[in-house]
């Protein structure tokens, strides 16, 4: 049975409205102050609750602005019983979070007709509600079988590798793996797909799954040029798939000290080498090319160098600096660079403190876009 809290200090309409809704078959709960009303909406999470608006003490207009600030009675639908009739007063009761106003004296036929439309509106909400629950549920699930398969941390005698991925929602278009073509050779990547949600993540999984089972046809994994051209024929846009995705794709050679590396669209890896002094010299990993999807015949090229001992290495997704801040503007790649440097300063230093450092740059509860980051510290290697 529908229940329906009534908040009225007169005896006489009390009674009245309670005998019509009774009759209607409605189970109705009546008090006769602001503060008790309170109370009873906050103990039976009513389907609606219909209030006098001028009451001694709490005033309809305060109920109704602490109801809808209370999570649990988002949905319950609020009627003001009023004898003010001005438009000023009308948007009063809307800013308090009213959501239909009946104005006395009442017309019995009209009161009944409101009462069947709000609560036609409540079950409407009470449905949507569900669904998005289990949306969520669903989302969430999938978020976790995203995390599930992005790989553990790695430890090997020529280096170490760990990462963080937080999605904007629960579920990002950010995707990342490291692991052994063979004893010497590893191969690492991180990539990004256009928008957010479960149309950026699928492709992301998809490009995971493809370069961990090593099945792009006719592709050497070992030159990271020939990967993104396998990929870009791979995924290419059409009418009905408008999602592209950047990425920066390396493989590094333990014995030689080499790493050979090609990016397409995606920000530069950053690599941090100290010299004599123990200063660490920056320098800026990147090759150009087009994000892969966006045109069939884009061209990718490899650039190498070799990683000194005791290197670090760092590859990330733009959202990582592309964070919005108070005045409008973006933390931008400069700052999120000398907050690496700053990092490092730190004698025991991991990503949760750099992820913490972002959350404070961040003014909003979540991050618009998805954060995913690499860092690869590079032992001292024997034969250099």
């Amino acid at each position: 049975m529908v229940q329906i809290l009534l908040i009225d200090d007169d005896r006489t309409i009390r009674s009245l409205l309670e005998r019509t809704l009774k009759r209607q078959g409605y189970d109705v709960v009546c008090v006769d102050k602001g503060a008790e009303g309170l109370i009873k909406a906050k103990e039976l999470h009513p389907a609606m609750i219909i209030c006098d608006w001028v009451m001694p003490g709490i005033t309809g207009l305060e109920v109704c602005r602490q109801v809808k600030r209370i999570p649990d009675l988002a949905t319950t639908f609020f009627i003001l019983l009023t004898s003010l009739g001005s438009v000023e007063d009308r948007v009063k009761g809307l800013d308090a979070g009213a959501d239909d106003f009946l104005c006395k004296p009442i017309e019995m036929n009209e009161f009944i007709a409101r009462i069947r439309a709000g609560l036609r509106l409540h079950q409407l909400s009470q449905d949507l509600t569900e669904q998005k629950r289990l949306l969520e549920a669903e989302l969430a699930e999938a978020a976790e079988y995203v995390s599930s398969i992005l790989p553990n941390p790695l430890r090997h005698r020529c280096l170490t590798i760990d990462s963080r991925f937080l999605p904007s929602s629960q579920l990002g278009g950010d995707g990342f793996d490291y692991f052994w073509l063979d004893d010497h050779h590893l191969a690492l990547y991180l990539l990004d797909v256009s928008g957010h949600g479960l149309r950026a993540a699928l492709p992301a999984l998809a490009v995971i799954n493809l370069l961990r089972s090593q099945n792009l046809s006719q592709v050497n994994y070992y030159y990271p040029n020939e990967v993104l051209l396998g990929l870009n024929k791979t995924f290419q846009m059409t009418d009905t798939n408008d999602k592209y995705f950047t990425i920066w794709y390396g493989v590094y050679n333990c014995k030689k000290g080499e790493l050979i590396y090609a990016s397409a669209g995606h920000p530069p890896a950053i690599l941090l080498t100290p010299n004599s002094d123990k200063k660490l010299i920056e320098t800026r990993l990147k090759t150009p090319g087009l994000p892969i999807g966006m045109f069939p015949d884009a061209t990718y090229s490899n650039q190498s160098l070799f990683i000194d001992s005791f290197s670090k290495l760092y590859i990330f997704s733009d959202g990582i600096y592309e964070i919005e801040q108070e005045d409008g503007g973006f933390l931008g790649l400069t700052n999120f660079l000398s907050m690496i440097h700053d990092y490092q300063q730190q004698e025991f230093n991991n990503l949760d403190q750099l992820i913490s450092c972002l959350k404070c740059c961040n003014f909003k509860k979540k991050f618009d876009d998805d954060l995913s980051i690499i860092e690869v510290n590079f032992n001292e290697n024997p034969s250099r």
